[in-house]
């Protein structure tokens, strides 16, 4: 995997972008309601990262356990949710109204600082522009309203669509076939997520890996073509 910012994909047709850690901070929704709620910033550190690990196995496994147990992510983020809260508070109840806050917090999560500008760039230069998420298309209509993003994007796409999570091949299809691109090598896709970039690789993508907290690479079919720690270089690696 090329960690060059030199590295350029030809023939890129449209820039499709993972939603939850990639363009929004899946973790400002805790932070949104610490101070609030008087959390210690360990114990809600520590809730977040279980909130947000529970919720992508929860995808993982009702999606191996077949279509009749699919359910949307809102559902699957409120179950996650709800393990965080009984984990963090195992000798209290939580406090009153913490996890409807919590729960509201995650249609207003913050984007990371370089996200609106990038995705200036890319529509300014005539990019087709996409989300392509777990999220339900209520949630990612919400959070990209909220968020000022929603002006710079032609599609949001939601796994709805399929009825299946991410990783399934059917998910990644759904970007080329709702965008008109010619293929899958047309598009560049960008995920946080080192398991979402390598099935996207894996499906044809080209991949820009957004590694923003230096993660090891996972060891899964698909390797990203490049890997980077914010999204800032992706105009000129899509040559816009």
């Amino acid at each position: 995997m090329s960690t060059e910012i030199a590295t350029r994909f030809d023939g890129i047709e449209a820039c499709v972008f993972d939603a939850y850690g990639t363009l929004f901070d899946v973790h400002s929704a805790v932070a949104q309601c610490r101070d609030r709620f008087e959390l210690a910033p360990n114990a809600a550190a520590t809730m977040s990262d279980v909130w947000r690990t529970k919720q992508l196995q929860y995808t993982w496994l009702r999606a191996l356990m077949g279509r009749q147990h699919h359910v949307d992510f809102w559902q699957v983020t409120g179950e996650a949710l709800d393990f965080a809260l009984d984990t963090a508070f195992t000798d209290s109840s939580p406090p009153s109204g913490l996890r409807q806050a919590l729960m509201d917090s995650y249609l207003t999560l913050h984007t990371y600082s370089e996200v609106p500008g990038v995705l200036k760039r890319l529509k300014d230069g005539g990019m087709k522009t996409a989300i392509l998420s777990n999220g339900s298309p209520s949630m990612l209509e919400k959070v990209c309203e909220s968020s000022g993003i929603d002006t710079v994007l032609d599609a949001v796409l939601s796994v709805e669509a399929v009825g299946v999570f991410k990783p399934h091949p059917s998910v990644y299809r759904l970007a080329v076939d709702r965008l008109g691109v010619s293929g899958p090598s047309a598009v560049s896709f960008q995920s946080s997520n080192a398991w979402d970039a390598s099935a996207a690789s894996a499906f044809g993508f080209r991949v820009a890996w957004c590694n923003r907290f230096g993660q090891a690479r996972e060891r899964l079919p698909g390797n990203p073509d490049v890997e980077l720690r914010s999204l800032d270089p992706l105009p000129g690696i899509v040559g816009v």
